[in-house]
């Protein structure tokens, strides 16, 4: 068993121990020296508590775990000023070159969005927005898609109660626009949209679409055309391919499906344009006149026609991107070369 002037030793010892250490990795070394749980000289001391005798066990306990006391507290004051010590010193060595901050890039979606509308803007189309949420009045019922029409299918759509449903198509911004504003109308709307579809290099069940409507007295299938292929020139290059193949939507009447010849192969054949050397951008008609009753315009007096672009398939195009699901991937290394 230690006696008083032992202890009164061991504390002078740990103090000198203490105040000898130069930097935080001593001090670390005398910490575990002292205090170690395994290994540490005061832990040693308070375990032999046991072979003290009964009645000396209190006074000899209470006497090293004092002894204990103290050291733990020199050992958090010189870590203090050894810590303030290293703070005093200049962080940041000013003489060195500073490291060059990285600038994000715009996404390729966002870009090819700006783009687009800024196109269509200079042939006279506003900007406009809706809402992702629809309810069936606004996505199919005021679009002349009929109850048993496929697209109604609950296991083609998200709906969120039996009357709401995220938006399959930006028509529906349209029905919106035609709604609270009499004609004339010329705008384009872009948005994401849903639809429940198998994931591969051209699809994607969010994606993003651009809805354009121009309604006006005298509109007819030749304006629709030559909007369409003044776009197509502007965004993908003089030498830009279309063609017009008939379709059908109930939302217009004749309709088109819109597509431009396949930047990513030349027009040999993809995985993104299914082998046909074509990829569809996106459906075009003109304004079934039972859209315009729905929304109280007469069909007798204006005449218009709309269109919807896949936004991420002509971005696709435009930068070269062979599979869809890189858009939405969210991998830095992809996204750097924009």
């Amino acid at each position: 068993m230690a006696t008083p002037p032992e202890l009164k030793a061991l504390q002078d010892e740990a103090r000198g121990r203490i105040d000898a250490a130069a930097d935080a990795d001593t001090l670390e070394a005398v910490r575990i020296e002292w205090l170690g749980r395994k290994a540490g000289r005061l832990t040693a001391l308070l375990k032999s508590i046991k072979s003290v005798p009964a009645d000396q066990r209190a006074e000899f306990g209470q006497a090293v775990n004092a002894l204990k006391a103290l050291v733990t507290r020199h050992l958090a004051s010189r870590e203090a000023e050894l810590g303030a010590g290293t703070a005093a010193r200049p962080a940041v060595d000013v003489t060195m070159p500073g490291r060059r901050l990285r600038l994000g890039r715009m996404h390729p979606i966002t870009r090819a969005t700006r783009e687009m509308v800024e196109i269509f803007g200079r042939l006279g189309f506003a900007c406009v927005e809706g809402p992702e949420v629809e309810d069936e009045w606004h996505n199919f019922v005021g679009l002349n898609i009929p109850p048993a029409h496929p697209a109604r299918d609950p296991l083609d759509n998200y709906y969120l109660t039996d009357n709401a449903l995220l938006r399959t198509q930006t028509s529906t911004v349209q029905i919106r626009i035609m709604e609270n504003h009499p004609p004339p109308i010329r705008v384009v709307a872009p948005g994401r949209v849903y639809r429940p579809d198998t994931v591969d290099a051209g699809h994607a069940n969010m994606f993003h679409q651009l809805e354009g409507l121009w309604v006006e007295q005298g509109v007819t299938f030749a304006d629709l055309k030559s909007v369409l292929t003044t776009f197509a020139r502007a965004f993908i290059g003089p030498d830009a391919r279309t063609r017009f193949l008939p379709s059908y939507f109930p939302f217009t009447e004749p309709s088109a499906e819109f597509y431009f010849s396949c930047l990513l192969c030349g027009g040999s054949g993809c995985p993104a344009c299914k082998r046909t050397g074509w990829m569809e951008i996106g459906g075009c008609g003109m304004v079934d006149p039972n859209v315009f009753e729905a929304v109280g315009y007469d069909p007798e007096t204006v005449t218009g026609f709309a269109f919807g672009f896949g936004i991420d398939r002509a971005a696709m195009l435009k930068y070269g991107v062979k599979d869809i699901r890189l858009l939405f991937a969210n991998d830095v290394r992809f996204l750097r070369q924009f």
